[in-house]
């Protein structure tokens, strides 16, 4: 999906002879589809099988990916980025449950996915660039396309060798029960709880997708004299997602030791400080504060996503995790057109006051968070 971003923003522009903020808007459907099929996905994978669910994504959104290559309109491209967006809305709801699935500490391991989650934001802009500037925009979409097929056959493959592993533990005996198994919560803790982190992820959503998608073309407008082709202003993306990335695994670690409430306080302060920063910013100072904001902004990530697995039982955790990411994926899809609609009006300028002002807002609701729960303090069972 953040191929499309990187091509509109430096070649499709010009190539079907349309502005920025007109093309754009074309990623909408996928991001709409990002969003609702997340629910279906959820939901299929607590009732069928969270690893059959996997071998679909893997499959699904490689020949997806692929067949956008085809695409000779906007509207084609359209078409093709609402595949991607179907079989793509099955990772989160999905993926994250098998990850968290009998764990007590819960942060590493999804700051460790969200990862690879980033580096492959990172490498979106710079293969784009790359293949952009050498063998077309096409095969910026077939390449990953083929891959993820491939991964897709050699995890099936992988599944069915396992089976008869799990045969013979299932006729062992039953299971001890999961150390995340969590017990009921005070109806008032829930009802607060769920409201903050559904503000916060669908305000976190907007800053995210909008930085995510605008960057490339943040940095062909504002870093004139160290991008001068698509392949670098690619690289300097690549350079900004994949160090920004990192800033999961020191906050995974900081959400397992010490107080969740502190940790998501601080991150949200940051995100805030460094967007105001970067509002008239160009040149070397712009690629400082873009890699300084984007650490707060990929921060947050696991921070919600652990809060979920302390507070959900693990049977209905794939659900809840699919009305956490309805939320993020439906704010997404919005943050498209507004994207276009504030660059096209005002410029990047006013887009960074905008995210500045939400991440004050998650802020605020962070503070609210109850101090006395103990899975907010610490990633013990909660009684």
């Amino acid at each position: 999906m953040l191929v499309f971003a990187t091509a509109a923003a430096l070649i499709l522009t010009r190539e079907w002879g349309m502005s920025y903020a007109e093309l754009i808007p074309y990623a909408t459907p996928g991001f709409v589809a990002f969003a609702a099929c997340s629910i279906p996905a959820g939901w299929l994978a607590d009732k069928w099988s969270r690893k059959g669910m996997m071998a679909i994504f893997f499959i699904g959104i490689g020949a997806s990916s692929a067949l956008t290559a085809l695409a000779q309109s906007p509207l084609q491209i359209a078409f093709g980025l609402f595949a991607i967006g179907v079989f793509a809305a099955i990772y989160h709801p999905v993926g994250l449950s098998m990850v968290v699935q009998g764990r007590e500490k819960t942060g590493v391991p999804l700051a460790v996915n969200g990862v690879f989650g980033n580096l492959g934001v990172a490498s979106a802009a710079l293969i784009t660039g790359f293949l952009i500037d050498t063998t077309g925009w096409q095969s910026a979409f077939i390449a990953p396309g083929i891959f993820s097929i491939a991964i897709g056959l050699a995890y099936v493959a992988f599944l069915y060798s396992e089976r008869n592993t799990s045969v013979t533990a299932a006729a062992a005996g039953p299971k001890k029960s999961s150390p995340t198994e969590q017990k009921d919560l005070p109806r008032a803790v829930l009802i607060r709880l769920f409201s903050i982190i559904i503000f916060s992820t669908a305000v976190g959503g907007l800053i995210f997708q909008s930085t995510t998608f605008a960057l490339p073309e943040v940095f062909d407008e504002r870093l004139k004299d160290l991008a001068g082709s698509a392949t670098q202003v690619g690289w300097y993306a690549f350079l900004v997602f994949t160090i920004a990335a990192f800033a999961q695994l020191a906050v995974g670690y900081f959400v397992d030791h010490q107080s969740i409430r502190t940790v998501f306080a601080v991150v949200a302060a940051l995100q805030m400080i460094f967007l105001a920063g970067m509002i008239h910013l160009t040149g070397v100072a712009a690629l400082f504060v873009s890699v300084a904001f984007m650490l707060a902004v990929f921060g947050q990530i696991p921070i919600n996503d652990v809060l979920i697995a302390r507070a959900t039982k693990p049977e209905y955790r794939s659900r809840v995790y699919s009305l956490r990411y309805i939320v993020a994926f439906t704010v997404s899809a919005s943050a498209v057109p507004v994207i276009a609609w504030i660059h096209g009006g005002w410029g990047f300028s006013v887009l960074f006051i905008v995210l500045a002002a939400g991440a004050a807002a998650i802020l605020v609701s962070v503070l609210m968070l109850p101090r006395s729960a103990s899975f907010i303090r610490t990633p013990s069972i909660v009684g």
